[in-house]
C-alpha cells in the first residue's frame, strides 16, 4: 500500500525510497537494502540505504565501477552473488574492498520499464541463505512497481519540475547525512540509531524527513533544543 501511494501526485520520493529500502530488508529477510538511481543523464548515485555499512558498500561499487549492483542497471537483469567469496575474478577492485563489510550474499534487481533502466534496487545479506526462487520473483515485482512510480511522477508533472524532484533525492540525501552526524554527535550515537531518530522525528511531526533534517542541521550549535522541539 506504500508503494502504491506512488501512483498519486504530491508524494515524497525521498521518503518512499526510504521507505522503499526498509521494507524490502524486512519481507526478505535481508541484512540492509539500498538502491542506485539515475537522475537526467547523470552517473548512479545512492539515494537511499537501510545502514552505514550498505551505503559504503554501494559507494564502493561506484568507486570501482564495477559490481552486481552496477552490472543490473548497466544490463537491465538481475544479479545474483550467491557467495561473496567468489567474486574476485569477476569484480576483482570491487572484491579487494567489499570483503571487510561482512556480507555473504548480493541480490540486485534493476529499476527497469521496459528498455529504460533508471537505477537498481540492492539487498545484502549476513547469513547462508540467499533468496528463494519465489523472492526473486517478488523483489523484481517491488521494483517495477518503485519504477512505474517515479516514472509516473515524472510524466505526471512538467519535465523540469520532475527533474527537480528527482534532484531533491540527491540534495536531500545530502543534508540527511548532515543531521545524522549531528545526531550521533550531539546523543553520542552510532550513525544507524541517529538515522532512526530522525525517521521517528519525521513520523511524530508529520514532517518530509528532509525538512527535520534541515531543522536539526540549522540548530547545531544549540544544545538546549532537543529533537521533539523541532
Amino acid at each position: 500500500m506504500e508503494i502504491a501511494d506512488t501512483m498519486v501526485g504530491g508524494y515524497d520520493v525521498v521518503d518512499l525510497l526510504y521507505r522503499l529500502v526498509s521494507r524490502c530488508s524486512i519481507i526478505f529477510a535481508a541484512a540492509d537494502a539500498g538502491i542506485l538511481l539515475r537522475i537526467d543523464g547523470h552517473p548512479l548515485e545512492v539515494v537511499a540505504s537501510t545502514t552505514e555499512r550498505s551505503q559504503l558498500i554501494s559507494l564502493l561499487q561506484l568507486s570501482a565501477d564495477e559490481g552486481p549492483c552496477v552490472d543490473a542497471y548497466r544490463s537491465g537483469e538481475p544479479v545474483t552473488v550467491d557467495d561473496i567469496a567468489s567474486i574476485r575474478e569477476r569484480w576483482p577492485d570491487f572484491a579487494a574492498r567489499a570483503g571487510a563489510l561482512g556480507y555473504n550474499w548480493m541480490h540486485a534487481v534493476p529499476l527497469r520499464l521496459r528498455d529504460e533502466v533508471i537505477g537498481s534496487l540492492n539487498l545484502f545479506g549476513d547469513g547462508s541463505e540467499t533468496l528463494s526462487p519465489e523472492d526473486v520473483r517478488a523483489a523484481r515485482g517491488l521494483a517495477d512497481i518503485a519504477t512505474i512510480g517515479i516514472l509516473h511522477e515524472q510524466a505526471f508533472r512538467e519535465a523540469d519540475l520532475a527533474r527537480a524532484q528527482l534532484q531533491q533525492a540527491l540534495d536531500s540525501r545530502v543534508v540527511i547525512e548532515q543531521a545524522k552526524g549531528v545526531l550521533a554527535h550531539t546523543h553520542n550515537i552510532d550513525m544507524d540509531e541517529a538515522f532512526q531518530r530522525l525517521r521517528e522525528q519525521a513520523r511524530r511531526s508529520q514532517r518530509r524527513l528532509s525538512d527535520v533534517a534541515r531543522d536539526i542541521v540549522a540548530h547545531a550549535g544549540d544544545r538546549t533544543r532537543d529533537l521533539n522541539d523541532l
